[in-house]
């Protein structure tokens, strides 16, 4: 790789464009259906189905049938290349893990978005060919942390995670953020069978977060 930018495929491009990847994770995956929906009809157009979520692989391809083409669909807390094969087989269109394993990057048939902490990681994340690569846990590392990072390596594509709140999108795409993955504080109580209207409610302010900080 040169230090050049990634260039980004479609679907990584799809990704960047939501603005935000929505991160469905819950002890079973049997209100995952309902929830991309929501999401999906309220402008969320990028989803992650965490495999630590009983039944995940079932509802990342029943994701996919459901929503258009336009909604990326992919398969978080990817571990292994067991993990990446029977994700992608499912139909997971990108793939997210917390670590790095430039192995995973190289042999990933899809779009592979590492997990990083430090400079030298994210550096090392995108010399192997990562598209965009997750900043994780941002929350305690905070938007300035990537504004100094950007400074040297303006070349990386950076998708913040981990323990952000909607109140704060605004500020990581301020940062350089390509895009935010939002777990709790968007999906919250939905993803056990919680209120969809208020889910809505917090979809709408979050793709209302990403408009502003972009206009």
């Amino acid at each position: 790789m040169t230090d050049e930018s990634v260039p980004l495929d479609a679907v990584s491009a799809a990704v960047v464009e939501s603005g935000i990847v929505a991160i469905l994770r819950a002890p079973t995956a049997d209100y995952f259906a309902a929830v991309a929906d929501v999401l999906a009809e309220n402008g969320v157009t990028a989803l992650e189905v965490t495999l630590t979520s009983q039944g995940a692989l079932e509802a990342l391809a029943g994701l996919r049938r459901q929503l258009p083409s336009s909604v990326a669909v992919g398969a978080g807390t990817v571990l292994t290349g067991a993990d990446a094969k029977a994700a992608v087989d499912a139909g997971a269109e990108f793939l997210v893990s917390p670590v790095l394993d430039p192995g995973l990057i190289a042999g990933a048939t899809v779009p592979f978005f590492p997990g990083t902490s430090t400079p030298t990681e994210m550096y090392a994340a995108h010399q192997a060919g990562a598209p965009l690569v997750k900043l994780f846990p941002a929350a305690g590392l905070g938007p300035e942390f990537l504004r100094n990072v950007r400074g040297p390596l303006p070349q990386i594509n950076v998708m913040p995670t981990g323990g952000i709140k909607i109140e704060d999108i605004a500020d990581w795409l301020f940062a350089g953020a390509r895009s935010v993955g939002l777990g709790g504080p968007l999906v919250g109580d939905a993803v056990v069978g919680g209120s969809l209207t208020a889910l809505a409610a917090r979809a709408r302010h979050a793709v209302s977060a990403v408009a502003f900080a972009r206009s």
